[in-house]
């Protein structure tokens, strides 16, 4: 059996040529970590982190590689528990009295969770790798086309309405079949005159989601939900502020037809378990490489799956792609950024990875994840 014999993190930064934002946040550079775990017989598989600061959680990932370091590598299940119980009091975690860590911090947690998910992430790609076969396949899925559609619409501070609409309508006119805009930045009014210039540019055929970052709260988000409900919304994403809860969800859901999504900023399946049971939402979109990795997500979709809720990952379409291939009932769709300057890192990154094209995410025949890097890049923009 291949066993763990070394954990390394390659951070990386790209700044953009723009700053941008969301309704919450300014965005001044494309980032991601990379987790690089090597076997004793010299298989080594990948794994990606998506969050902040990559300083931090890269220290979290060499804490935890140690850990785990002579632990089998395909026993992913078992790795996943090891670390999370530390997250946890214990008998004998006082002082580390047990030859464990002491109880790991709860100021840390969102750190802690994205390191989990990174080692868990390569794991994964090793699992595939020693089964000779792509992940996809490893849980039962085929090779099918898997829809994704493009994000943009991030904002420019200034710019016009027609700045979003035509972005959005390029993304369309690259062969994308469906679209997601970023809103909540300003007043009811001037979102519903930005959403209908993008609804007017993209046509009535396309799909469109809007991306709203926790702008709301009920009474905010129903009154916006019905200033755009007569533009044939998809979805509205992360609707209410960010310290609301399932119930909240679950009233916005009677108020408006618009079906609801949410998920991403989840660090676990516990947390995700009462949005998906009680019927608040209709799309989760828990994010593998942001908290918890891909052990975890293929929990919260088999959770979904039960509840008929759909499944739509946050980001990485050639990892979650192959998650959504497993969940064929479930399974509607992966994010794809529309606009590589937005995410100049994903652009690069790869020598190899799934593709997409006609809002489709194509997946390779490749072992694990099917995903070759290009370290020259990797040592170019090291953070």
């Amino acid at each position: 059996m291949s066993k763990i014999a070394e954990v390394k993190t390659h951070p990386i930064s790209i700044p953009l040529r723009h700053t941008l934002w969301t309704a919450h946040e300014e965005l001044k550079d494309s980032s991601l970590i990379l987790v690089e775990v090597r076997t004793d017989d010299g298989i080594t598989g990948v794994g990606q982190i998506h969050g902040s600061p990559q300083k931090a959680i890269c220290e979290w990932v060499a804490r935890l590689g140690e850990i785990v370091r002579g632990m089998e590598a395909t026993a992913n299940v078992a790795v996943w528990e090891k670390l999370f119980s530390l997250t946890s009091p214990r008998p004998g975690g006082m002082g580390g009295r047990d030859g464990l860590p002491p109880p790991l911090p709860r100021g840390a947690r969102p750190q802690i969770m994205a390191a989990i998910a990174g080692i868990d992430i390569a794991l994964w790609d090793i699992r595939g790798k020693c089964a000779g076969m792509p992940v996809y396949r490893l849980l039962g899925g085929d090779k099918r086309p898997i829809f994704t559609y493009a994000t943009g619409g991030y904002y420019q501070l200034g710019a016009p309405d027609k700045v979003y609409a035509d972005e959005l309508a390029s993304f369309v006119k690259a062969g994308f079949r469906a679209v997601k805009l970023k809103t909540g930045g300003g007043t009811v009014a001037e979102e519903a005159r930005r959403v209908r210039a993008v609804r007017e540019a993209i046509g009535k055929d396309i799909a469109l989601m809007l991306d709203m970052n926790a702008p709301y709260d009920i009474d905010g988000c129903i009154a916006f939900a019905r200033a755009v409900e007569p533009l044939a919304i998809f979805w509205l994403e992360e609707p209410l502020h960010w310290y609301l809860q399932p119930a909240d969800f679950a009233r916005l859901a009677q108020a408006t037809p618009i079906p609801l999504a949410h998920g991403e900023r989840e660090l676990t399946r516990f947390t995700i378990r009462d949005f998906i049971a009680s019927g608040a939402i209709r799309y989760v979109q828990f994010d593998s490489t942001r908290y918890a990795g891909f052990t975890e997500a293929l929990r919260v979709a088999q959770l979904a799956e039960q509840h008929g809720v759909m499944i739509a990952p946050h980001t990485v379409p050639e990892l979650h792609a192959h998650l959504v291939a497993a969940f064929p009932r479930c399974g509607f769709g992966v994010e794809s950024h529309g606009d590589a300057a937005r995410d100049p890192v994903s652009s690069g990154l790869y020598r190899e990875r799934a593709r997409a094209r006609d809002s489709h995410v194509h997946l390779n025949d490749q072992s694990g994840f099917g995903i070759e890097i290009d370290w020259d890049f990797v040592k170019r923009h090291r953070a």
